[in-house]
């Protein structure tokens, strides 16, 4: 009977030590509803019940200081975590996605390289690694652990990535090849579907790139970036009324984009109702103020409507953002040349042809230009200049060009003497004055890939790469006796770079 008692009276003095995992689900419950102040609430309670030891408690409120953007505390927390139990791997794969946030991409790889020893095959910690080599300029060892992270998974997300390296190295080829075989392990991925439809379009398969941006509508005919690329394609065939129907599919899932209210822009600039050309410019460039092309087309369309300082004015800011595009200072010269300014005209001349002297249309401006002001010579040079490089452009088949710098040539080459046949002197006196502002054409832009970024999250990480069209227009101004503007898309193919 005394043993019973001394039992019962032992039993009562053994402390009951709390559960470190009593209120995780609770925890969970205020996490994923974002409560973030009921969260920490719980968390501090939790970390002072434990005397610091709930490593739960610990990972979330290191994953809320990463949402608020004080990483180097989250990275604190996440350590802590791994003190507390090493053998998780998921503590060290968020340590390593903290290194990478603030931009210590070779201390990220130690880190995946300690966790692919505890998990070699998980996917994700190879793709992070390609990722960190990516940064690092590594091209080849991310291709590597991209490779290795797809036979592991067939991810979207490393067949994107695999693609975007390919695409930095200017290898288009090897990037559809990519996709091509991205798309039968996911077919219904319309961020597959909408890149290969932008690098189809690229390289001027525009049946194939109909196809497949078609394919991606198909899964989800609201996809903004589907939208935007396959409007982009009918802007380049001229068919404006059907894009501005399809762009208000997009306005209503991106009304702020700026890159839609652009391309809406130039879908007025081709109709020639070009105050609401600027009006819809004019929205795109409040939404992004520091987007050049964007001031390139509201330059554009100002010179279409004659109004050459505001033209000019948006242009030079257009530079600024943008200082090595040739097609600029060409715009830049037809604006001066209204202006009256011949000398900075030829300035801007000379240094569009020196960033690329190839182009066409800047040859044939710069010809006309050259003429009109008492320069026979220069002319003839830059008319031959842009004979040569006009016939090799034929020779590759390629179909936009427009056809109106043949009707300029051949008022142009008779007057130099460089024509098939001789004129009568009468019609050669009355094109002796050619206006400044003859075959204003400008050939297509491609913007690059802006726009790709890694977001990382905690159960995977999200590499996206934005493929959005960014369309813009050519100019084309007849000789003043018949005032007239053309339009050939300019194209933004994103891949943002």
């Amino acid at each position: 009977m005394a043993s019973k008692n001394d039992s019962t009276s032992t039993a009562e003095k053994i402390p009951k030590l709390p559960s470190l995992e009593s209120l995780n689900w609770l925890l969970h419950l205020f996490y994923i509803r974002k409560d973030f102040k009921a969260c920490k609430d719980l968390i501090k309670e939790q970390v002072t019940l434990t005397n610091g030891n709930s490593e739960y408690a610990l990972y979330v409120h290191a994953l809320i200081m990463r949402q608020e953007g004080r990483i180097q505390e989250s990275l604190e927390l996440f350590q802590s975590c791994s003190v507390i139990n090493p053998a998780n791997v998921l503590n060290l794969k968020q340590v390593a996605r903290s290194l990478f946030l603030l931009g210590r991409h070779k201390a990220s790889i130690d880190v995946f390289n300690e966790a692919l020893k505890k998990a070699p095959s998980d996917w994700e910690i190879k793709h992070n690694i390609g990722i960190c080599f990516w940064h690092l300029k590594q091209n080849e060892k991310a291709k590597q652990y991209f490779k290795e992270a797809i036979n592991l998974s067939k991810s979207e997300i490393s067949f994107l990535m695999m693609a975007k390296v390919f695409i930095q190295e200017n290898n288009a080829d090897a990037a559809i090849e990519i996709l091509v075989k991205a798309a039968e392990y996911n077919p219904e991925s319309c961020e597959i579907l909408t890149t290969l439809g932008l690098l189809y379009m690229k390289q001027r398969h525009f049946q194939k790139s109909f196809e497949a941006l078609g394919n991606a509508l198909t899964y989800n005919p609201t996809y903004y970036k589907s939208i935007m690329a396959v409007c982009n394609m009918i802007q380049i065939h001229n068919d404006h009324d059907v894009a501005l129907n399809k762009y208000r599919i997009a306005a209503d899932t991106a009304p702020e984009s700026p890159r839609l209210w652009n391309n809406i822009g130039m879908c007025f600039f081709g109709k020639k109702k070009f105050v609401a050309a600027i009006s819809c410019l004019k929205r795109a460039t409040y939404l992004s103020p520091f987007e050049w092309k964007i001031l390139y087309n509201l330059g554009l369309v100002h010179l279409a409507m004659q109004q050459y300082a505001s033209a000019f004015r948006y242009l030079n800011s257009a530079v600024n953002f943008r200082p090595k595009e040739p097609l600029i200072y060409s715009l830049i010269a037809v604006a001066l040349t209204h202006l009256e300014d011949s000398v900075n005209a030829k300035q801007a001349y000379e240094h569009s042809l020196a960033l690329d002297g190839e182009n066409v249309y800047t040859n044939l401006n710069f010809a006309v230009f050259l003429y009109n002001q008492g320069d026979r010579q220069g002319a003839v040079s830059r008319l031959i200049e842009f004979r040569k490089n006009f016939d090799s452009i034929i020779q590759g088949k390629r179909k936009d060009i427009d056809p109106e710098l043949q009707d300029v040539v051949s008022k142009l080459g008779p007057i130099l003497n460089l024509g098939e046949t001789p004129r009568p002197k009468s019609i050669e006196q009355k094109q002796e004055k050619i206006a400044n502002d003859s075959a204003q054409k400008y050939s297509n832009i491609t913007k690059p890939t802006d726009d790709s970024e890694e977001n990382y999250r905690r159960e995977s990480t999200i590499a996206s790469v934005s493929n959005v069209g960014f369309d813009g227009s050519s100019r084309s101004e007849t000789p003043r006796t018949e005032s007239r503007v053309s339009t050939a898309n300019l194209m933004r193919r994103d891949f943002e770079n």
